[in-house]
């Protein structure tokens, strides 16, 4: 097949970040085997900080703009991320036959009497609907990250999407040859929605026990922790192939740090019993229920019984 200069707008290519992780696996699966590929972001000398307001919430329709100035040159264009199923503003305001990244969202979420509560449960499934219509009147590709929208979605659009894409982020697994000498490790993301997720008694509990714990990304202000920081993908990759288990929030185990953990003969301890995931992922998932009492003999049991 000719090669086509295919020009991308992504507002994260971090090699610190999930979205970031996303957007570099969808660019080497997807998008590189019959493109040219451009990124309209180096091109233009944006920089684009994620944690800032622009980051977050104008760097979409930046790159909305973006699309359309290649488009109309005659271009062929793709906007890679951010893809929240319910921001249907940029699905109906991005130009025709724009190729899209994975979709995401669907995250577990704090059953509590907030806002954030209020708008997740009533007015998110709304906006999911509302981009649902225009995905299918426009007769977008549609690729999803995971499988955690498929309950929101029309059965006609269900069948022409695929799933569950960040599977394809699971390498064949190789021997790891270093010493496996951390117990547990956690990625946390102090947000409102997902902070109150984390089985923080239990990993109190880890550390009055004497076991090392690691925490990547945000701090968690928990004494006797070990707090590293946001790490490159290098440096991440290095710790988790001296892990034995990662610890999952009760968001979403389908992430790419569960990914990551795989990769590397990580198991990670969940206690959300998907009943269907793909075999390759599940084999590297242990179900346990974090919020009842779990005793010391348990997990130093867990521990070692681990196989690499």
């Amino acid at each position: 097949m000719i090669n086509k200069n295919l020009y991308i707008w992504a507002c994260d290519l971090s090699s610190y970040t999930g979205e970031g992780a996303l957007a570099d696996l969808f660019i080497k699966k997807k998008l590189t085997k019959n493109n040219n590929i451009h990124i309209i972001n180096k091109i233009e000398n944006i920089n684009i900080k994620n944690n800032t307001f622009y980051g977050k919430y104008m760097a979409p329709f930046v790159g909305i703009y973006y699309c359309w100035k290649y488009y109309l040159s005659k271009k062929k264009v793709c906007y890679l991320n951010y893809l929240p199923l319910w921001n249907f503003l940029i699905f109906i305001l991005l130009p025709p036959n724009t190729m899209l990244g994975p979709i995401t969202g669907g995250s577990k979420y704090k059953k509590e009497l907030s806002i954030n509560y209020l708008i997740r449960s009533f007015i998110f499934p709304k906006l999911y609907k509302v981009s649902d219509i225009i995905i299918r009147s426009r007769d977008y590709k549609i690729i999803f990250s995971t499988s955690l929208l498929k309950k929101y979605l029309n059965k006609k659009l269900i069948q022409k999407s695929q799933f569950d894409f960040f599977i394809k982020g699971i390498e064949k697994k190789t021997k790891v040859n270093c010493i496996r000498k951390f117990d547990f490790i956690i990625y946390f993301k102090n947000h409102k929605n997902k902070s109150k997720l984390y089985p923080i008694n239990f990993i109190k509990k880890l550390v009055i026990y004497k076991f090392k714990v690691f925490i990547v990304g945000d701090n968690l202000n928990i004494n006797g922790v070990s707090n590293l920081g946001y790490l490159n993908n290098s440096k991440l990759n290095k710790i988790l192939s001296q892990t034995k288990f990662a610890i999952s929030s009760g968001e979403n185990v389908a992430s790419f740090f569960s990914i990551e953990c795989a990769n590397n003969g990580v198991m990670i301890i969940t206690n959300n019993d998907i009943k269907k995931i793909n075999p390759n992922f599940k084999k590297f998932l242990i179900y346990l229920n974090t919020n009842n009492f779990i005793s010391k003999e348990k997990i130093t049991s867990l521990i070692k019984n681990y196989k690499d």
